[in-house]
């Protein structure tokens, strides 16, 4: 993700939770020109709110919303008027600003019985923080604080930027995280490309205990010496990921020319793969600059340059809603600066059919959103901070 950049110039174009890179040149072979469709609008859901970062639901439920403020608050919307009707939580103890706050959530996948659900957030000393909750045993509409047990924490010296944010429960009942590199210009510390480090890679976590998760098979490094969480790595800033089934969709923040969307298909999607940063940005080599990859890197399924105005990737989801079923297994994705909403189908490896939709384009589109019933949100921001936020939801034109 590029981010809310309040300290340099940047602040013209990149005003969100997006990391964003410098002037760098753009690359002929990334082609950024796809056919256009109408036949999809936002409908707007919710206005007024405050730096939102995210939406979910819990599995199956049709009635809500929750919407997390990168503030620290996460607040329970009506789902068919846009209603606040609660807040659910109010972190406390977080780093909040620029890139950093309440960042992700997931709820569990046996959520309706055991009320369990997870946050990512950066701490009061900036660490990358995921914490497990309980809903009130009394009110459906509010979590229960004192609950918070910290599964893992991640230190962040140095940089307040690239700390990712996402968390998803995979096809195997495991709880996956994707942290960013922990920031600066071209990774300095080398972390995306260090197995001992957790930054720069994505985790898969036992959501009980908060160590390597089990379930199917175990984490790829755990016997050969490298950090025992590391599912993947080899990434600058995974703001967001998803899964559709077996396979793992991953939005991954470019530096200066390229933004990529790479897909693993699966079972077991992403185990043990490097894909390539800081040696690689896309497909194309980076540090160094000759010579990157021996032909273990897997690179991107679609990527972008910077032309005409586009700085950073903002992964989604495969539509698996009901709403418009012409697009269903359809992957949506977005660009902070550039504004546009773009899409493909992944099949046997390839992007196919992919399409843009103007009607979708939006300013500082954060996050995508899906709700219980497999419908997709925008979020957006706008303004000064506090930033004021809208929430949409993709439906037919």
């Amino acid at each position: 993700m590029r981010p809310f950049i309040l300290r340099t110039t940047l602040y013209l174009c990149c005003t969100g939770l997006t990391a964003c890179g410098g002037n760098g040149d753009s690359q002929d072979n990334a082609p950024n020109n796809v056919p256009t469709s109408t036949t999809l609008k936002l409908q707007t859901i919710a206005k007024n709110l405050t730096a939102p970062v995210f939406l979910t639901a819990p599995p199956g439920d049709a009635n809500r919303l929750f919407v997390l403020e990168q503030g620290g608050t996460v607040k329970v919307l009506d789902r068919a008027t846009g209603r606040v009707l609660s807040t659910f939580l109010t972190v406390t103890g977080i780093t909040s600003g620029e890139e950093q706050g309440l960042l992700g959530a997931a709820f569990d996948q046996n959520y309706n019985t055991n009320g369990r659900f997870y946050i990512y957030f950066t701490d009061a000393n900036g660490a990358i923080t995921i914490a497990r909750l309980l809903v009130s045993p009394t009110d459906p509409n509010v979590a229960a604080p004192a609950s918070q047990v910290t599964l893992v924490s991640i230190p962040h010296p140095t940089f307040d930027n690239h700390n990712g944010g996402m968390l998803a429960f995979g096809p195997d009942g495991c709880l996956y995280a994707g942290v960013g590199d922990g920031g600066g210009s071209g990774d300095p510390n080398n972390n995306a490309q260090t197995l001992g480090s957790r930054l720069g890679k994505i985790l898969r976590i036992d959501p009980t205990t908060g160590t390597a998760c089990t379930s199917g098979t175990i984490n790829p490094f755990v016997l050969s010496g490298g950090n025992q969480l590391i599912w993947s790595y080899g990434l600058r800033n995974p703001w967001r990921f998803s899964f559709d089934g077996d396979d793992l969709y991953i939005g991954d923040v470019g530096q200066d020319a390229r933004e990529e969307i790479n897909v693993s298909a699966g079972p077991n999607a992403g185990r043990g793969l490097n894909y390539g940063w800081r040696l690689m940005e896309g497909s194309a080599c980076f540090n160094p600059s000759t010579n990157c990859n021996n032909g273990t890197l897997t690179l991107p399924t679609v990527e972008y340059t910077h032309d005409n105005g586009a700085c950073s990737v903002t992964g989604g989801y495969v539509y698996r809603g009901q709403a418009i079923p012409a697009v269903q297994g359809t992957y949506f994705y977005a660009d902070f600066c550039a504004k546009f909403v773009r899409s493909f189908r992944f099949n046997n490896g390839s992007a196919l059919e992919q399409t843009e939709w103007p009607l979708l384009a939006a300013s500082s589109i954060t996050s995508f959103g899906q709700d219980g019933s497999g419908e997709l949100y925008i979020l957006t921001q706008s303004g000064t901070v506090p930033r004021s936020g809208t929430v949409s939801r993709i439906v037919p034109n």
